[in-house]
């Protein structure tokens, strides 16, 4: 297994997108929790939503995005863009996974 980052930035009306879209996500989420690593907003100064930072446990990238491509906030339009890395930890509680 190994771990990949999703940054997840918002577009256009995701505010409004976001809010339509929130209760189906997180039962999505919910029901996925085993991909998950970790998962949550990334915000601006000012406070206001930017985007999200998802980090998926998974086989390969390719078993990574799939467990990205229904999410609601992608299927919905909340994210306009989606950039993977694989996640290589060195320090912290993820490092001898």
């Amino acid at each position: 297994m190994a771990l990949f980052c999703f940054y997840c930035r918002d577009g256009e009306n995701s505010e409004k997108l976001r809010a339509m879209h929130l209760e189906e996500q997180r039962k999505w989420m919910s029901e996925h929790d085993e991909n998950y690593l970790a998962a949550g907003p990334l915000t601006n100064a000012k406070g206001e939503f930017v985007g999200s930072l998802l980090i998926i446990d998974a086989e390969d990238e390719a078993a990574a995005r799939a467990t990205v491509n229904d999410d609601p906030y992608l299927v919905g339009g909340v994210w306009q863009s989606i950039r993977v890395d694989r996640f290589e930890p060195v320090k912290g509680r993820w490092k001898d996974r």
